[in-house]
């Protein structure tokens, strides 16, 4: 299958807002390989949030569909000042999870953090996720040693138990794996 990543506009808004709440909360987020659904209540995120997201200063929300325009996955990109790339909302329908198409979607981040001239990629990961991070840890994404609070009101849905962040790097020098 022919895979095409592009940026994200307004108009794809409602599909990636039912993509996304898809993956991570609720019942059909069980149905992939990892889920929010035990730690969060609530959805993901919403329209006017998603659209508050995309209009932010250095961000790029990539889409990922297949050859008939069907929305599969997604990722939220945005330069940050210190020259480094902040990934997050990476996204799979959960019915094509473990089929290569998170790793894409990493792929084509890194390649574009590269080709900018940035020096790394960062993100955050709930704690409690311990099976993500250790997929992002095989992809050469490393602990930072820095912890972030979940704030309530600040991330949209609301914590089942006291949350934080795990923040996660991975430097760009040198050569594409």
């Amino acid at each position: 299958m022919e895979w095409i990543i592009s940026p994200a506009v307004a108009a794809d808004i409602p599909a990636l807002v039912t993509l996304v709440n898809s993956a991570y909360r609720g019942e059909t987020s069980r149905q992939g390989w990892t889920t929010e659904a035990d730690l969060l209540e609530g959805t993901r995120t919403d329209a006017e949030h998603l659209l508050e997201e995309m209009q932010a200063p250095g961000v790029t929300l990539l889409k990922l569909e297949d050859e008939k325009g069907q929305l599969s996955a997604c990722v939220y990109l945005q330069v940050q000042n210190n020259h480094e790339l902040y990934l997050g909302m990476l996204t799979v329908a959960p019915h094509l999870q473990n089929k290569g198409l998170g790793k894409l979607l990493l792929q084509e981040a890194e390649q574009r953090a590269r080709s900018n001239g940035l020096s790394a990629i960062v993100m955050t990961v709930i704690t409690d996720r311990a099976e993500l991070i250790a997929w992002y840890r095989r992809h050469g994404y490393e602990p930072t040693g820095t912890t972030k609070p979940f704030v309530e009101g600040v991330h949209i849905g609301a914590p089942r138990k006291p949350l934080q962040f795990l923040e996660l790097k991975k430097p760009l020098t040198g050569r594409q794996r």
